[in-house]
């Protein structure tokens, strides 16, 4: 049987973990040829090897127009087209050592290397894909934001305000597209409480680790984290044929977080 993305070409940004990593492993295993870049890339070069001979490494650092526009065209050059691009690299300020992230005491210098990545990086992936892709059929880009670019998150405004970015700059491309007459499609989504390495800081170690993630699944309505592979079937639905009617929506994957507030049952006696 042929996979859902058979003969298709993507990009994934970000892919040398977490969410990336998972997301290019799916698309590969539903036909695709996938480019996994980042600019870890000793662990890049990993991942390609494990997914084997329909992956391809790609340093790029996603603030850099150049990168993009070198990367773009190696693309063209290999492959002769770009089917889809997901743009998953992504930061919080945490483990890069940033400092406070909270409004008043965030500093301007990490507020913009936050944004740097999380919403220029997204920007130059669009302005980039939309070139390689606007005689493509079938083309589509997928951002990936976060539930925290649809509520407030008071210790994270930099990460949070980036992710908005993200998710209004998603809905101009679907609509640029659109107008353009190009066959381009443009969605997010928007993960919450992903069992990622991005979590490591807030989570800690051993059994300090076990009782963070149980109080965080506690808020949870469905009472536990997710897992990469829920994001990246997600993004392989978006990807896909399956999803061509869709374009400039938001995706929460959050375990029910975004519904509201959660009532389960209690246990009669």
């Amino acid at each position: 049987m042929k996979g859902r993305l058979e003969g298709k070409v993507a990009l994934v940004t970000g892919a040398a973990q977490g969410i990336g990593e998972e997301t290019a492993i799916v698309l590969a295993r539903e036909g695709a040829a996938v480019i996994v870049s980042d600019i870890q890339d000793d662990v890049g070069r990993k991942v390609a090897s494990k997914i084997g001979a329909s992956a391809l490494y790609l340093h790029l650092d996603v603030r850099k127009e150049d990168e993009w526009s070198q990367a773009i065209q190696r693309i063209l050059q290999k492959f002769s087209k770009l089917d889809i691009l997901v743009n998953n690299a992504g930061i919080t300020g945490f483990q890069e050592g940033f400092g406070p992230q909270d409004p008043e005491k965030a500093s301007l210098e990490s507020w913009r290397a936050v944004h740097a990545t999380n919403s220029d990086g997204v920007f130059l992936g669009c302005k980039y894909a939309i070139q390689a892709m606007k005689s493509n059929p079938g083309s589509s880009i997928i951002n990936v934001s976060s539930r925290s670019g649809l509520v407030g998150i008071p210790g994270a405004a930099a990460y949070a305000a980036s992710k908005a970015a993200v998710r209004n700059h998603t809905k101009s491309v679907a609509l640029h597209c659109t107008t353009q007459g190009y066959p381009i499609r443009c969605n997010s989504v928007h993960p919450a409480a992903i069992l990622t390495p991005m979590w490591g800081p807030m989570l800690g170690d051993g059994s300090e680790r076990e009782s963070n993630m149980a109080a965080i699944a506690k808020d949870i309505p469905m009472q536990k984290m997710g897992m990469p592979d829920d994001v990246a079937n997600a993004i392989l639905f978006l990807a896909s044929d399956e999803s061509k009617y869709i374009t400039g929506i938001e995706l929460t994957i959050d375990g029910g977080l975004l519904a509201g507030a959660g009532a389960p049952p209690t246990k009669k006696e």
